[in-house]
């Protein structure tokens, strides 16, 4: 019988999180993990395998997780654009300069090369874009959205705005971030208020 788990997954996936920050994925190392996480480096192979697994899980956990932000705006929000904005808004808070989503974006590399790694970005990429419409079709049912708005499509265009505006940023470092989102978002929604 082997000795009980003193750290969760979950607190590990943290740690990951914090460590592809620093380091990004292509830098990062399992001491790297292992210290954020305050293990060694053999407790990380005896859970993941390697380094690989190690990402692959922190992948797969992100994936899983993409509704949580959506679900948590959801019960915080009485209006479903508030809760979008607050969702997708929420996700840039505390990124203070373009070297911080480095290491996110570097993830990129691994989705367009490693299918094991795609699946997971595609997944997350649905599931967000789920979210997203769901909440665009409350705001159609409760009166935000002007009749005839089309909450799938208008899901893929914010999903693409707001993408597109955390890279630009990302380059330009112009403004905070969370404005460069909320404006990126506000233009795409303008011509569909009610």
């Amino acid at each position: 019988m082997g000795r009980p788990r003193t750290t969760s997954d979950e607190a590990i996936l943290a740690a990951t999180a914090r460590a592809i920050g620093r380091h990004g994925p292509q830098g990062l190392t399992l001491a790297a993990v292992a210290g954020q996480a305050g293990l060694s480096p053999a407790t990380l192979v005896q859970r993941f395998g390697s380094k690989r697994g190690l990402l692959l899980a922190f992948a797969a956990h992100a994936a899983h997780t993409a509704a949580e932000p959506f679900e948590r705006a959801r019960r915080e929000h009485g209006s479903p654009l508030a809760a979008l904005r607050a969702a997708l808004i929420g996700r840039s808070e505390g990124v203070a300069i373009p070297e911080e989503p480095a290491g996110s974006l570097g993830f990129l590399q691994f989705d367009l090369t490693d299918p094991d790694f795609r699946a997971h970005a595609a997944e997350h990429a649905r599931r967000t874009r789920d979210q997203i419409a769901a909440l665009l079709a409350d705001a159609a049912a409760a009166g935000e959205l002007a009749a005839g708005s089309e909450p799938a499509p208008l899901a893929r265009a914010v999903q693409v705005a707001c993408n597109g505006a955390l890279i630009l940023w990302a380059l330009t470092g112009d403004g905070p971030l969370p404005d460069a989102m909320a404006a990126a978002l506000d233009q795409t929604l303008r011509p569909y208020l009610a």
